[in-house]
């Protein structure tokens, strides 16, 4: 009994001294502005694996680049544990989006190694406009169903096959929605993912899941209040056509966003 709580009692200290630096670091960060001091180690480096649950979720720019990977282990793998869940990969997205601005594609990892502090390239302009348009809402096609007023968005509008990182059109398409749920802040959102039923169930319901946590992050980028929506992957389990022609599964490929609690005829 003694040994066993000697072991446990040290596992404890272990994971606290190796949490601190994480945690102290992300704290400078954030009294600082959010600017990661990334122009000594361990921003210098080289060689940060990254593995966990989270992985799959995170922007390409950190998931596939080394600076990337370097600016998530120190900064967002809170408890130490050497590697990124879900819960870690949302904080370290959000934060790179809001440092790098909403063309992640274009971020200048140089100018901001140099000058972390001084680094303005990516700064974010938030758009806090309220007023809606009701001809754009309208052209969104909403339908009534059960739940309230639905709008359907096609795989090919917002994702490349295969993949839950949005097309740069697709910030666009939905802005306008965006615009709505600022000015309606009582209205709360379910956005469910769909896919066809090409590969397994399991990577299905993973890029499901995925697709609609990308939409979501769009929309708290665009500062809707991010506890107003409910997240929901389906997988290939909900097809409105057949799976057998490429017509039907290009319409099974989709995410749904639901107005809950509204009448589509109010558009």
């Amino acid at each position: 009994m003694t040994r066993t709580f000697t072991r446990a009692a040290f596992g404890v200290l272990m994971i606290a001294a190796t949490t601190a630096p994480a945690l102290a670091q992300a704290g400078e960060g954030a009294r600082d502005g959010g600017r990661y001091d990334m122009s000594r180690a361990p921003w210098s480096r080289p060689g940060y694996r990254l593995e966990g649950a989270g992985v799959p979720i995170l922007f390409p720019e950190l998931r596939n680049t080394p600076r990337g990977r370097a600016f998530v282990m120190p900064n967002f793998d809170a408890n130490g544990d050497g590697r990124i869940n879900r819960r870690e990969a949302d904080d370290a997205n959000r934060e790179f989006a809001r440092i790098a601005g909403p063309r992640r594609d274009r971020f200048d990892w140089d100018a901001y190694g140099r000058d972390p502090r001084g680094y303005r390239g990516g700064t974010t302009v938030v758009e806090t406009t309220t007023t809606w348009d009701r001809s754009a809402m309208r052209n969104y096609g909403f339908r009534q169903t059960p739940r309230g007023a639905t709008l359907t968005l096609q795989e090919d509008v917002l994702f490349r096959t295969d993949s839950d990182v949005l097309r740069p059109g697709a910030i666009e398409k939905l802005r306008p929605l965006a615009r709505y749920l600022r000015g309606n802040p009582g209205v709360r959102v379910a956005i469910d993912g769909f896919t066809d039923s090409r590969g397994t169930d399991a990577h299905n319901q993973d890029l499901s899941e995925r697709r609609a946590a990308s939409v979501r992050q769009a929309f708290d980028d665009m500062d809707v209040v991010r506890a107003r929506f409910s997240v929901v992957g389906h997988g290939e389990s909900q097809p409105v056509a057949t799976n057998t022609t490429a017509a039907g599964m290009r319409l099974n490929r989709r995410v749904e966003v639901t107005l809950l609690g509204q009448r589509a005829d109010r558009f």
